[in-house]
């Protein structure tokens, strides 16, 4: 290149950077800026997954142990600080499952309905509301059970959610309907799943086929 050239190459730049050189450097800074805070953001949600995850053991231990006063508080501290993880959304199922078999009712349902309320994982969310379905049924609130499970369900819920509606609509007496969720769930059930559908094939022969 020669020295003319090189000089309005130069001169070039300089008019180029006079015009855009402001806005390239706040595009750059924005750049710098959001990668900086990605960064930090993954490692906060590392870090509290790893927080978390501690803690759910110590929830594991206390179950194990029939602690319940334990199980209990460190529940309400996994729910309290760790609520966007799905330790939590564990931590409260087993929970829940604990403390039913303390006899301790309405505080395992307190905890089904806190996974139905703030779960981001809609597996989680489900099972809660089939297991509170099943405490409605024991409780014979049979409408209360059937609401929770009227919200349309993923294909993997539908056979179970349908079983589910079977036993509150047969307990009610409808023994049409209860047909028809049985059937239902009979239907969409994988075909391997033969324990689950040979129940559900003696409660629909129960109520007249």
């Amino acid at each position: 290149m020669s020295y003319h050239d090189e000089q309005e190459s130069i001169e070039s730049l300089k008019a180029w950077w006079a015009q855009w050189g402001n806005a390239t450097t706040w595009i750059v800074l924005v750049v710098l800026v959001a990668g900086a805070a990605w960064n930090g953001w993954n490692f906060w949600q590392r870090r509290q997954a790893a927080e978390a995850a501690v803690l759910y053991d110590q929830v594991q231990q206390a179950v194990a142990s029939g602690d319940k006063a334990k199980t209990t508080r460190v529940a309400g501290d996994m729910e309290d600080k760790y609520s966007g993880t799905a330790y939590a959304q564990m931590t409260a199922l087993a929970t829940a499952k604990a403390l039913y078999a303390a006899g301790d009712e309405p505080a395992a349902k307190i905890q089904l309905q806190w996974v139905i309320d703030h779960a981001k994982d809609d597996e989680f969310k489900q099972v809660a509301k089939l297991r509170l379905a099943s405490l409605m049924l024991d409780e014979k609130a049979y409408d209360a059970g059937l609401a929770l499970l009227a919200e349309p369900q993923s294909d993997a819920f539908k056979g179970v959610v349908a079983d589910g509606r079977g036993d509150l609509l047969a307990a009610q007496g409808k023994r049409d309907d209860a047909r028809a969720a049985y059937k239902l769930a009979l239907d969409t059930l994988p075909k391997n799943d033969t324990s689950m559908r040979q129940l559900i094939q003696f409660k629909l022969d129960a109520l007249g086929g």
